[in-house]
């Protein structure tokens, strides 16, 4: 069987890897709430990373491996800002709520990024760098040599008379 044969037909774009992961990881918050489970979010979490950069396309894996961070930053901030909102002081609600859910999820996030790096680096993220930083040397400016100060010639600013010279009267 050909390699086309084994690979998965679903790819996504890093935009649909992260958006699958922020909508996964806010359903795991919904259905750690719903059964009373709190360990829910971070298996959640990790399994929908690992899917997410198992079906990227492989070109933007680079883009893929830095969000894991902030996609759970993103979904614990909207979930504790939604239970935050009925409480009488709403900021001290909401440090509370993120202190103890990012310090509970801490774990899980340090898991996700490690698995998404480790399967991208498996899955070529090293060609990614070496491409991005081929093109970054291509499009660098060559510094050119600095040439000495020439001014402008005499007169160069003043005004041109057209027509006939004035004579003083």
């Amino acid at each position: 069987m050909s390699e086309r044969g084994r690979r998965s037909a679903v790819r996504l774009t890093a935009r649909g890897a992260i958006a699958l992961a922020l909508v996964a990881t806010l359903a795991g918050y919904v259905l750690a709430e719903l059964l009373d489970l709190a360990f829910v979010v971070g298996p959640t979490f990790v399994a929908a990373s690992l899917l997410g950069v198992l079906l990227v396309n492989p070109r933007e894996l680079l883009s893929l491996v830095v969000t894991p961070p902030l996609v759970f930053f993103a979904a614990t901030v909207f979930v504790e800002l939604g239970r935050a909102l009925g409480s009488v002081s709403i900021v001290q609600s909401l440090t509370l709520g993120l202190y103890t859910s990012l310090s509970n999820g801490a774990p899980w996030l340090f898991a996700g990024s490690a698995v998404v790096l480790a399967v991208a680096l498996r899955r070529g993220l090293r060609d990614n760098v070496r491409d991005l930083r081929t093109e970054l040397r291509a499009g660098a400016e060559v510094p050119r040599p600095r040439q000495p100060y020439v001014p402008e010639p005499e007169g160069y600013f003043e005004p041109r008379v057209y027509g006939t010279p004035r004579t003083e009267d």
